[in-house]
C-alpha cells in the first residue's frame, strides 16, 4: 500500500460521520471532501446548505450526536420569536445554526464564492481537512410525485418524505461546473482513492456525479472507487432510501447500491447484518468488505474508515 490522497464524497448526517472518521485518520494534506449541495436553499433570506454544514460540525465536534442533525447544545429562541412573527416554521433552524447560515448568506451576498465562504467558516471552526462545496453553480435535487416536482427541503422536511417518490431530477445539471478544488482534487497526479461515505445513493451522491464531467472524470482516473453502503440490516438507518428504492422498484438491498454505481464501483463496504449478500455481490466480481458499519461514536468512525482505506489500498500510519 501506498500513501496517496484520498477523494472523499459525503452526503449529510451519515455521510459526515465517516468523513469525520477519515479526517481523524488522515492528516489535512492527503484528504479532499466533496460535499453535495443538491440539498441546499433559500429560506427565510438565508442560505441553508444542510450536508456542508452536518460535516463541519462532525468535524468541528459541534454536532448533536443525539438528534442526528444541528449544533449540540442548542436552543431555540430565534426559532419562536419567527413563529411568533407569523413566519414559516416548517424548516426548523437552531440559533447557533442560524448563525452559521447567517455568515454564509452575507459573505456571499458580498461576492464571495460558496467554495470560499465554506473555506473561511471550516477554517474559523479550527477545521484544518478540505471541506468543499461540489460545485459553486446552484445544482437542485428534485423529488418526481404524483403533485409534480417537489424541492429536496419540500419532500424531505416538509411533506416528511410521505409522497410516493416517481423519479429524481437534478435542476442545473447540465451547467454546473465542479468546485476548484473538486477538480483539482480528480487532476491530483498523487489521487490514490475515492471513497463514497455511507449517504444515499440516489439524493446524496447522484447530485455530486451529476456536476459536469465529474462521472466521466473518475472514469478516467481508474483508482480504486470504495463505497460504503448505507444499508444496515437489509434496510436504511435513517432517511428514505429504503421507501425511495422500493417506490422506484429496486429491492433494499446492497445488490440494488451496486448496480446504480455500477461501473464506477471497485469495492462495497457492507454490514455485517448484511454478511449474505456478499457471495452474491462477489459473484458479479465486486470486491467487498463484511464488517460493522453503524457508528456510534468516535472509535467507530474511525474504525470504519480504516476499513474503507485498507480496501482502497491507502496507509493510514
Amino acid at each position: 500500500m501506498t500513501k496517496k490522497h484520498v477523494l472523499a464524497l459525503s452526503g449529510g448526517v451519515g455521510g459526515a460521520k465517516l468523513a469525520a472518521g477519515l479526517a481523524a485518520v488522515l492528516a489535512p494534506e492527503d484528504l479532499t471532501i466533496v460535499v453535495n449541495t443538491g440539498d441546499d436553499f433559500e429560506h427565510l433570506g438565508l442560505t441553508i446548505c444542510p450536508d456542508i454544514d452536518s460535516v463541519t460540525y462532525a468535524l468541528a465536534g459541534l454536532n448533536d450526536t443525539v438528534r442526528g442533525w444541528g449544533v449540540k447544545d442548542e436552543t431555540w429562541q430565534a426559532m419562536a420569536m419567527l413563529r411568533g412573527l407569523g413566519e414559516a416554521d416548517w424548516f426548523n433552524l437552531g440559533d447557533r445554526d442560524m448563525g452559521m447560515h447567517i455568515a454564509r448568506s452575507w459573505r456571499l451576498r458580498k461576492g464571495e464564492t460558496l467554495s470560499q465562504v465554506t473555506a473561511r467558516l471550516t477554517r474559523n471552526l479550527g477545521i484544518a481537512h478540505a471541506i468543499v462545496p461540489m460545485s459553486d453553480a446552484p445544482l437542485r435535487t428534485q423529488v418526481g410525485t404524483a403533485e409534480g416536482w417537489l424541492d429536496f427541503q419540500r419532500y424531505f422536511v416538509a411533506e416528511q418524505c410521505r409522497p410516493v417518490a416517481t423519479g429524481v431530477r437534478f435542476e442545473g445539471a447540465p451547467g454546473a461546473a465542479p468546485s476548484p478544488a473538486f477538480a483539482a482534487a480528480l487532476a491530483r497526479e498523487d489521487l490514490g482513492a475515492i471513497v463514497v461515505c455511507p449517504s444515499n445513493p440516489y439524493l446524496s451522491v447522484d447530485p455530486i456525479l451529476s456536476v459536469d464531467g465529474v462521472r466521466a472524470a473518475i472514469m478516467a482516473r481508474r483508482v480504486p472507487l470504495v463505497a460504503v453502503s448505507p444499508l444496515v440490516g437489509g434496510t436504511s438507518l435513517k432517511g428514505p432510501l429504503a421507501k425511495l428504492l422500493g417506490e422506484l422498484g429496486k429491492p433494499v438491498s446492497n445488490a440494488s447500491i451496486a448496480d446504480h454505481y455500477g461501473d464506477l464501483l471497485d469495492h462495497l463496504v457492507i454490514d455485517a447484518g448484511d454478511a449474505d449478500d456478499g457471495g452474491d455481490l462477489r459473484g458479479r466480481g465486486l470486491c467487498v468488505t463484511v464488517t460493522p458499519t453503524v457508528m456510534c461514536d468516535a472509535e467507530d468512525r474511525e474504525r470504519l474508515a480504516r476499513v474503507a482505506l485498507t480496501a482502497a489500498r491507502i496507509e493510514t500510519g
